[in-house]
Parts: C-alpha cells; sequence; structure tokens
C-alpha cells in the first residue's frame, strides 16, 4: 500500500476526474503557498494571486508536453521568447516560485500525494525561519550621510551616534562626484524617535549641510 503512496493517476489518457483532482489540488497548494508567503513576508501584493495560479499553469503545461518531445521543444521555445521585468527579489521570493513550480510540476505528473507533502514541508519550515529570525525594530534606519574628502569620516560622528542611538555600524563607503565626496551608509537603532529631527540637525553641522538620508530599513514587503 506504502509502495503506491506515490503512484501517478495517470495512464495512457488523461481523464476527466483525474484533470479536475489535479486542477483542484494545484490551485488549493497555490493558495496555500500564497498564505504562507504574505505570513512570512507580512504582504503579498500581486505576488499572492501569482503563487496561487502558477501551480496550476504550470500543470497545464506539463500535460500538453507530456511524452510529446516536438510540443516540449515548442514550449520550450515559445518560453525563450518572454521577458520578464520585475523589482529585485529576496531569496524568500525566488524560493515561493520555485516551491509553486515544482507543486504544479507534480501535479502536471499525477503525483498529488508528493505535491501535497512538497508544499505542506516547505511552507512549515518558512514560516518557522520567519520566527526565528530576528524582526526589524521600528526604531532601526539606514541612514546615508555625504561628507567632502578633507574630513576624516572614522570618528566625525562617534559622540552623536552614542548620544542619539543604541547602536550604530558602519555598513559601507562610497566616493562621489569624482571623488570629492565620501557617501557613508550607516545602519543605526535610535534612542528615541522622536529625536530624529535634532539628529539630523547635529549631522548637518558636521557634514557642511550636504545630503542626508535616513528612513526605515527596506524589507521584501516594501518592494511588492
Amino acid at each position: 500500500m506504502l509502495e503506491g503512496l506515490f503512484a501517478s493517476i495517470y495512464g495512457d489518457s488523461i481523464p476527466l476526474a483525474a484533470f479536475l483532482a489535479a486542477s483542484a489540488v494545484s490551485l488549493l497548494l497555490g493558495g496555500l503557498i500564497a498564505l504562507c508567503y504574505r505570513k512570512a513576508v507580512g504582504t503579498s501584493g500581486t505576488m499572492g494571486g501569482a503563487l496561487t495560479l502558477l501551480p496550476f499553469l504550470v500543470q497545464v503545461v506539463i500535460l500538453l508536453v507530456n511524452g510529446n518531445l516536438g510540443a516540449g521543444v515548442a514550449v520550450a521555445g515559445a518560453f525563450s521568447l518572454v521577458r520578464f521585468r520585475s523589482a529585485p527579489g529576496t531569496a524568500r521570493d525566488i524560493t515561493a516560485i520555485f516551491l509553486a513550480m515544482t507543486v504544479g510540476l507534480a501535479c502536471g505528473m499525477g503525483y498529488l500525494t508528493l505535491g501535497v507533502f512538497a508544499a505542506v514541508i516547505v511552507c512549515v519550515v518558512m514560516l518557522m525561519m520567519k520566527s526565528l529570525s530576528p524582526a526589524v525594530v521600528e526604531s532601526d534606519r539606514d541612514l546615508k550621510i555625504t561628507i567632502p574628502e578633507s574630513l576624516d569620516y572614522s570618528s566625525l560622528f562617534d559622540d552623536l551616534m552614542d548620544q542619539y542611538t543604541s547602536d550604530s555600524a558602519l555598513i559601507n563607503v562610497k566616493t562621489t562626484n569624482l571623488g570629492s565626496l565620501y557617501c557613508l551608509h550607516y545602519r543605526i537603532q535610535l534612542k528615541n524617535t522622536a529625536s530624529e529631527k535634532e539628529f539630523i540637525d547635529h549631522l548637518r553641522c558636521r557634514n557642511g549641510n550636504l545630503d542626508i538620508s535616513c528612513g526605515r530599513i527596506s524589507t521584501a514587503k516594501d518592494i511588492l
């Protein structure tokens, strides 16, 4: 009995009942993946609808090319002409898309139980990783300060960082304007968000009133 747990439900032809069952399972699992993605990211935007429909679409493609080499080559050529333009995705986005495609592939080949097992296991792991990952605190900020090349940035803002932040780290430094300016990128945690303007005003006095950017740390839900 256990040997046939992941056996294909298709024979030489595709029965209507089998197609409907596979379609229902792929759509349900797509909805489960979209729900899990929304819980893990915080919001899904248009990604939720794409993840819901992607398993069904992949399933239909697999059914069309199943056992037909010519159709498989034609479909591969057609998909190679399609170019996707979207905002850069995170590792969690890529995982969700690959999971949806895997579920669609399993349903298209008739391995419904395997598709269910894969979707449930990966969704549970994604939610566990989300609960274990450190959350972004409301007072966390990305701070970018532009300074002239004549200033030594190594200890220029140390006293202000100690006064207004509970934690600060210099992430990277890059030159701009043909090397005449430095752009410093800090990751900070404010002691009091109400003093953010006062903190920026003090920074402006140090950097000669050049550009300063201070905002919350970008996450995947800000992109979608």
